[in-house]
């Protein structure tokens, strides 16, 4: 479905260009669920931002279902059907629930049946939301959760979420993660996720681990952990062997 080919992105810093993303391959598949996760400062949003269309790579080449959409903006691509979920959902204060759905249909429709199915699909009660103002008394949860709503009535192709769990308690978050792995079960939409959540990640098809503008790894969330657990185990061993006893089980808690 989309494919990244020789990927670079510099930006002008204080002291000349600073690479941020560095010689990026991907390939992203319909219908799989992938997590972008690593550290602070990885490259992580801005290689969403570029598949969105926000940025523009310094070199390389975005193929999307063999088009090439290198220099296509953000509406172009959104026409595609890419779509783009922010950490923090606007508001729309005066709008209700019931008409940003329809609006986000993309046929037009507003077939009350599609609209309560809609939310339906993301947790929520129609009786309970459709006429509620999309404002500051929704909770960050049942915001995330309506703007997921409007993501399926666009019937997305390729849906970017940047690190949805942002600003939620752990009650919503839960709801929000059980939201995500219903809807990978239900729809044919290619799903991108940045988040370092295990939660999330255990959702995943496939892990792509960025590490310093590079694509580190890309491998399922069984072999991510198994990794990771690896790099615990042995970083404790090194911290015992200077001095104090390793105890396995005492290193894990």
């Amino acid at each position: 479905m989309l494919e990244l080919k020789n990927l670079t992105m510099d930006v002008m810093g204080a002291e000349g260009p600073l690479r941020i993303l560095d010689d990026i391959h991907m390939r992203l598949d319909k219908k799989k669920l992938y997590v972008i996760t690593g550290p602070n400062g990885s490259g992580k949003s801005s290689l969403a931002k570029i598949i969105m269309g926000m940025y523009r790579p310094t070199n390389g080449q975005i193929i999307f279902e063999g088009q090439d959409i290198t220099d296509l903006n953000i509406t172009e691509r959104a026409k595609l059907n890419i779509g783009y979920s922010f950490q923090h959902p606007p508001r729309f204060k005066g709008m209700t629930v019931e008409k940003l759905l329809k609006l986000s249909l993309r046929n037009g429709g507003n077939k009350d049946t599609i609209l309560c199915d809609l939310l339906f699909d993301v947790g929520l009660c129609a009786q309970d939301y459709m006429n509620r103002e999309v404002d500051q008394t929704l909770s960050g949860g049942e915001l995330k959760r309506i703007e997921l709503a409007t993501v399926l009535a666009r019937d997305l192709k390729l849906a970017i979420f940047d690190e949805p769990e942002a600003g939620i308690d752990l009650w919503s978050f839960q709801k929000l993660a059980e939201t995500f792995e219903n809807i990978h079960a239900r729809y044919e939409t290619a799903i991108v996720i940045i988040s370092h959540q295990e939660r999330i990640l255990n959702l995943a098809d496939e892990v792509i681990v960025m590490n310093e503008g590079r694509v580190a790894d890309i491998t399922t969330n069984y072999n991510f952990f198994k990794k990771l657990s690896k790099d615990a185990k042995c970083r404790c061993i090194e911290h015992c062997e200077k001095g104090a006893i390793y105890d396995e089980a005492e290193c894990y808690r």
